[in-house]
């Protein structure tokens, strides 16, 4: 007789347990059904969604090829559509940028940024932050110290260290890193940072590391399953500490400009921001405060190093691949600049072929092959797909960069993708290296100044090798940004 109930009470377990599961199955097919004419996508596990896939650019890419360019997928109960190629991607970038100005919250990047600063923030506050630190940038690009006068400055130190490798095979990473960054250094903080000092080497270590974790499992299971993964270790607790370090950093530098600070005589954003936070109290909703400066300076902080310093590094790679292209730009830069003087922003205007060698080094280099996720504002058409309101969107910039009806030679390094019959220099509309639209790259003047600098100051001064026997790799590493795997060249006087 208890054996009876035993089983009976089993039997009631089971089927209890076997109802909960089919309630919840029911209840996560009806929660996440798509409307009308929502784009296409591989089938999702039920409360997972399609968190099995890697969302690289390759994946993408092949998903696009499967699904079409306007395709969905789930991570958790979250949808995410995805757009690839030039024609679509401009149509959402500029046709239709209006329903794509805001940011998704991202639980990940959500638990660092708050929702603050510039690049991950939305509505008044966005407008009211990008509006300020365009000003600032543009009133340095206009004042006694130009950005080119950094720029200039920190070619001579870079050129200096190099100088002092003799000849000898070393990494460039994080010397040209500490140079990219003292240029948005110089204009955020009001002063550069030696190559020797440890401190700031720290710093650009964290966010390299960082940055480069963005692209693994871990993080990418978080923003699906954030309240389960909040309490377990992996990588994401990485990027935490990281980012709790490098915000650490900041907020020490604005309290050194608070303690000696001049309305009356800002020396930098910072000093600047300080003065606005008085001018804009009655406007609590634009944000100007302590917290959201030190988001702001981690937005142009990254903004000004990451991909500038991670392009010149490919340009590096593929000036090694391929010797005769680099000759061709420095036998260009003796005509027109000479080994005598620096080079000046003027220049660029006289020196087409290296002009296109660094557009065709961002277009191969791929730098940020996904872009910054966006969110639609309203409910919108693409194509013949609907798109409701909340949804996020993630443009492949890749497939821009890389599309076949664009490119003659997508897979090939080619300098020719940017010059015309007479060999002058000519723009091309699938250049969107930047992005397009409202959200275009807040920094995009600053990152073409440097580039064309720190490029030909180099080249002007060194030939670029890889150690003897050493072939150069074209493989990538994949973390948030896209950039050439670790190596080792020789820089060699001219």
């Amino acid at each position: 007789m208890i054996l009876l109930h035993l089983l009976l009470a089993w039997f009631n377990i089971r089927d209890c347990l076997l109802f909960l599961l089919v309630f919840l199955l029911i209840s996560d097919i009806l929660k996440n059904r798509n409307p009308p004419n929502f784009p296409p996508g591989p089938w999702p596990l039920p409360f997972l969604g399609n968190v099995y896939s890697t969302l690289d650019f390759r994946t993408i890419a092949k998903l696009a090829g499967e699904y079409g360019n306007v395709f969905s997928l789930r991570k958790g109960n979250e949808k995410i559509v995805f757009i690839s190629g030039y024609k679509m991607a401009k149509d959402a970038l500029v046709t239709q940028g209006e329903n794509l100005v805001d940011r998704p919250v991202l639980p990940l990047f959500h638990e660092i940024f708050k929702g603050l600063g510039i690049a991950l923030s939305n509505g008044h506050l966005w407008k009211s932050q990008r509006k300020f630190a365009n000003i600032h940038l543009k009133y340095f690009g206009e004042g006694k110290k130009t950005l080119m006068t950094y720029i200039q400055q920190e070619c001579q130190y870079i050129c200096q260290a190099m100088k002092e490798e003799q000849g000898r095979p070393f990494d460039p990473q994080f010397t040209m890193s500490n140079a990219v960054s003292n240029v948005i250094s110089s204009v955020v903080f009001g002063h550069r940072f030696d190559y020797s000092d440890t401190r700031f080497q720290t710093v650009l270590r964290l966010d390299a590391e960082a940055i480069f974790l963005f692209g693994s499992l871990h993080a990418q299971l978080y923003d699906a399953l954030p309240r389960l993964l909040k309490y377990l270790p992996g990588s994401h607790q990485t990027i935490l500490s990281n980012y709790d370090k490098i915000i650490a950093f900041i907020n020490e530098e604005i309290e050194k400009h608070k303690e000696d600070w001049d309305p009356s005589d800002p020396r930098d954003y910072i000093d600047t921001y300080l003065r606005e936070i008085k001018t804009k109290k009655d406007d609590v909703e634009a944000g100007f405060n302590i917290e959201t400066l030190t988001y702001c300076i981690l937005d142009m902080f990254e903004a000004g190093t990451e991909t500038s310093a991670t392009t010149l590094r490919w340009g590096f790679v593929f000036m090694m691949k391929n010797p005769e292209i680099q000759r061709k730009v420095q036998d260009e830069i003796d005509s027109v600049i000479g080994r005598s003087r620096q080079p000046i922003m003027a220049d660029r205007a006289n020196m087409p072929y290296t002009d296109a060698v660094i557009h065709e080094i961002q277009r191969m280099g791929n730098i940020v092959p996904m872009g910054f996720p966006k969110m639609t504002s309203k409910d919108a058409m693409l194509g013949e797909h609907f798109i409701p309101k909340g949804t996020t969107v993630l443009i492949s910039l890749s497939s821009v960069l890389n599309d076949e009806h664009e490119w003659e030679t997508p897979d090939t390094f080619n300098p020719g993708h940017f010059l015309d019959s007479q060999g002058q220099f000519r723009r091309r509309k699938a250049f969107l290296p930047f992005s397009a639209g409202k959200r275009v790259c807040l920094g995009e003047q600053l990152a073409q100044m440097e580039l064309f600098l720190f490029f030909t100051s180099l080249l002007q001064r060194f030939t670029f090798s890889p150690p003897p026997g050493v072939e150069p790799s074209l493989e990538g590493q994949l973390g948030f940004t896209y950039s050439p795997g670790s190596f080792q060249m020789c820089a060699l006087d001219r």
